[in-house]
């Protein structure tokens, strides 16, 4: 897995904070990419080189109140962040993006695509969250009840650190979550973490269908966060009228423990995007 460090980080201002993002630049199509929430942008550290050097703009983006970027929002719905997404795709000036999602941030991807289909040229939802989860509603109170109290912080990092990574762990897997630990330390952290794991993806079920872009979907077969993540990806695959990858093995971030899958599913829908 070949990884290069984060070009600097910039910022965009949008209503009530700014949005941290990174830029690998160069005149070759435009990818914007953001993580899962309690998570940062260095998610995709193992697959930015191999995009840039075959020739893409590579950009990607923290969360509002998570990574780099200002914990000082009043809106952490799926709505806002699909406006992020825009609004930095607008701000690059390079052309139509496209938009890569993992988890949180693919209801996210699947809004601005629905709406702006003249700034996304596709989608690729990695591990998509995009539909109400079909989990029991003890184990929703579970999860919630563990993020709320002072322990939050531990309690998702240890759910991160081994129970999302099941299988082959990426070489520096630890370093990445101690990251990820002090990211959440931050002021603020926390709350956003929280507001951010309140969105249920009712919006992003309602566009699903209207979508029009190309669209690839990559699930982990190995995925915990769903009752069966394979039956999850076809579904949401047949609505979007998407290509389907399935990463034998990969847990819920296939972009750090299977970059070799992700990487051509990431190629494949520009390609497509491209010549639509």
């Amino acid at each position: 897995m070949s990884t290069i460090e984060l070009p600097a980080t910039q910022y965009l201002n949008r209503s009530g904070g700014r949005v941290a993002f990174d830029d690998t630049g160069g005149g070759g199509p435009l990818i914007i990419a953001a993580p899962g929430m309690g998570d940062t942008r260095g998610s995709y550290r193992h697959v930015r080189h191999a995009l840039h050097a075959s020739g893409t703009r590579f950009v990607t983006m923290d969360l509002r109140g998570q990574g780099d970027s200002d914990a000082t929002f009043a809106d952490y719905t799926d709505e806002a962040v699909a406006g992020d997404y825009l609004a930095l795709a607008e701000d690059r000036q390079a052309g139509p993006a496209l938009l890569v999602g993992n988890s949180l941030s693919c209801a996210a991807a699947v809004i601005a695509a629905a709406e702006r289909p003249d700034l996304v040229s596709g989608i690729v939802l990695l591990a998509p969250f995009v539909r109400p989860a079909d989990i029991p509603q003890w184990q929703q109170r579970l999860f919630a009840a563990g993020l709320a109290g002072p322990w939050g912080r531990a309690a998702w990092v240890g759910y991160y650190r081994t129970v999302l990574y099941p299988g082959a762990k990426p070489p520096d897997h630890d370093r990445h979550v101690a990251a990820v630990k002090s990211m959440l330390a931050g002021s603020g952290r926390m709350h956003a973490f929280r507001r951010l794991a309140a969105n249920d993806h009712a919006t992003s079920a309602e566009r699903l269908a209207a979508v029009t872009v190309p669209a690839v979907v990559v699930m982990g077969t190995a995925d915990p966060d769903y009752p069966d993540a394979t039956a999850e990806a076809r579904a949401v695959a047949q609505i979007l009228g998407a290509e389907l990858v399935l990463a034998e093995g990969s847990g819920h971030y296939p972009q750090g423990d299977q970059p070799a899958a992700v990487v051509p599913a990431i190629l494949g829908a520009l390609a497509s995007g491209t010549a639509s």
